[in-house]
């Protein structure tokens, strides 16, 4: 089974799904964004873009990646990745179908103030443009598709083991 941790840049995909391993028996976290570090590292670079997710071989390299990772080691695949283009979440999500792999797909929320506040106030990556052009994306995708396509858990009020303990609790419900 794969749990996609989906959600804007600096909603807390990362710190929630090293949580959410934890509280999963026989699981791992599979960062999707490493195909895309993998991507940009290819000499001479692939064409120019401002994110590896419109490079066409990301999606089915991420589909691959995790349905190897599964076939090899087995139990869970919790995998931290923003997607917010819906062509390629229908992509991904047909890939993995065709594998017979099951999705729980959730969305972490924040309100945007909150958002905006936590992507100003990080003190690991400290305040990112990256992260902030995403927020308008964010609100726009979950307002025409992607809150339908998840299980959206609101983590404005949440701490990070908070929203993990209610993904894990869903999965294993």
């Amino acid at each position: 089974m794969i749990v996609w941790l989906n959600g804007t840049h600096g909603a807390g995909k990362t710190t929630t799904s090293a949580l959410v391993q934890q509280l999963l028996p026989d699981s791992r976290v599979f960062d999707a964004e490493k195909v895309g570090e993998t991507l940009m590292d290819i000499t001479p670079g692939l064409p120019e873009t401002d994110n590896f997710q419109h490079w066409p071989p990301w999606r089915p390299l991420v589909v691959e990646t995790a349905r190897r990772v599964l076939e090899y080691a087995g139990g869970t695949l919790v995998v931290p990745m923003t997607v917010l283009v819906e062509p390629y979440w229908r992509e991904i999500s047909a890939g993995l179908a065709q594998y017979a792999i099951p999705v729980r797909h959730f969305v972490l929320h924040a309100d945007r103030e909150t958002l905006r506040a936590r992507i100003q106030n990080d003190t690991v990556l400290g305040p990112s443009p990256f992260r902030f052009r995403y927020v308008e994306p964010y609100a726009e995708a979950a307002r025409t598709w992607l809150h339908a396509e998840a299980e959206v858990i609101d983590t404005t009020h949440l701490t990070p083991a908070q929203a993990a303990l209610r993904i894990a609790e869903a999965v294993k419900g």
